[in-house]
């Protein structure tokens, strides 16, 4: 994809106009100086940002992108008023300590996300919501104008990942996915050596993920106060309010999430898929196999192992096991890398230099900074909708084919399964009333 037109130039800031300004409670252009950024980089020419979901993970990347010179912050938005108060409170003791002036409050908090996205001095949004919520509110973001940086796994289905590249390339929008790994040297080192032949010809792929976890049957509990049950639910089933069915644990619960088969592996088989040379294609066979809770609330694989044939006779294993890591084997070595290291066999493959005129592979150095560059320059992201979407279709295949306890043959081009109308039916969802696409 190329550049695209940037319908809202950073530089044309006029910022907040009329009512917005309100929202803020402050004035807005406020000079350069005050911030004691180090480039001294003009208010107008900052990206305007905003959070939808500020849990655990959300929180985490709103604070990297506080110490961004780049990047002003002014709103942050969730569904459990503590979360929201407490990330509006870090928003504003970040800014009050790092400029001089006495204290800042200048940063909004919304419950429901559309407020956010109906402001029109943002430019850009975070979004670190459960998984089912990542593309309704990429989708309302992208058309409300908005680039953003998504949590992985990016999508809930495969027909909603369909959907939302078809939307991003209408619009034109800037989306960095948060796969991380991609912004590492030592993974996209891994993937140039196994696509420029270095390993031979590659064979297999297998890549290890964290086992999943069960629990019992939950009691229904009432609703804490301060927490909007019901618009965390959105377009998922209804279903009755319990403590281990929210936040950190929406991941075990297949109305949510897919269990670590794409929470973890969007991560390592976005890798498999880089370093295979199949990032906008996939495999043409899954056969997976896992063993699920008995019983209780959780309902996502707690072991599994899932095989996938590409049509370029590469094969990928994706199984729970420690430690966990992603192995390229081709008939002349092997490389194996991790968060922890890179190793291979024979070592000395490690010393290899790539050329000038063999595949080198997209490099980023930071992953919210390549975001933020991207935002600017209307370029490409390292983890754009169109390769996340891809990556995450691998693990939503597996968990189809553990699902229904059988092989499936699946064509990449249509994005669909070969002569097989059950499995073709959970490429998608249904969504919950008034929630749609």
């Amino acid at each position: 994809m190329g550049a695209m037109p940037d319908r809202h130039p950073i530089s044309r800031r006029a910022f907040l106009k009329g009512g917005a300004a309100f929202l803020l409670g402050a004035p807005y252009i406020i000079p350069s100086k005050v911030w004691g950024a180090k480039k001294r980089i003009s208010p107008s020419n900052r990206i305007v940002m905003g959070t939808i979901g500020v849990g655990g993970q959300g929180t985490g990347d709103m604070e990297n992108f506080l110490w961004s010179d780049t990047v002003q912050m002014v709103a942050v938005c969730d569904v459990d008023r503590k979360h929201r108060e407490d990330a509006q409170k870090k928003v504003e003791k970040h800014y009050s300590e790092n400029k001089p002036g006495g204290p800042w409050k200048g940063c909004a908090s919304y419950n429901d996300f559309r407020e956010l996205l109906a402001r029109d001095d943002i430019d850009a949004v975070l979004i670190a919501t459960p998984d089912h919520w990542h593309v309704p509110i990429a989708i309302a973001a992208a058309r409300a104008g908005k680039d953003m940086y998504c949590e992985k796994p990016l999508t809930l289905t495969i027909g909603e990942g369909r959907t939302l590249c078809d939307v991003m390339k209408r619009t034109g929008r800037v989306l960095q996915t948060g796969s991380q790994q991609r912004s590492d040297q030592r993974f996209r080192q891994a993937c140039e050596l196994a696509r420029n032949d270095r390993l031979g010809r590659l064979h297999t792929i297998t890549t290890h993920l964290p086992g999943g976890t069960e629990t019992g049957v939950q009691p229904a509990q009432p609703v804490p106060d301060g927490f909007d049950y019901e618009m965390w639910l959105g377009p998922a089933p209804w279903a009755p309010y319990t403590e281990q069915r929210c936040h950190w644990n929406f991941r075990w619960i297949y109305d949510y999430a897919g269990g670590e088969p794409t929470d973890w592996g969007a991560h390592h088989n976005d890798i498999a898929q880089w370093g295979n040379g199949t990032e906008l294609t996939g495999p043409i066979e899954v056969d997976g196999k896992g063993v699920f809770p008995k019983e209780g609330l959780w309902n996502a694989p707690v072991s599994f192992r899932i095989e996938y044939k590409y049509a370029n006779g590469v094969r990928l294993v994706c199984e729970d096991g420690d430690p966990q890591t992603i192995l390229f084997e081709g008939n002349k070595g092997w490389v194996k890398v991790s968060r922890e290291g890179i190793w291979a066999e024979p070592e000395s493959l490690l010393r290899e230099r790539i050329g000038p005129d063999e595949v080198r592979l997209y490099e980023s150095r930071d992953h919210k900074d390549n975001f933020l560059e991207c935002v600017k320059t209307r370029q490409e992201t390292v983890a754009p909708p169109e390769i996340a979407h891809r990556s995450v279709t691998v693990c939503h295949l597996g968990n189809i084919s553990m699902r229904l306890g059988k092989k499936l043959a699946w064509d990449p081009d249509l994005e669909r399964f070969v002569n097989d109308p059950e499995a073709d039916r959970m490429i998608h969802r249904a969504m919950r009333a008034p929630w749609t696409l």
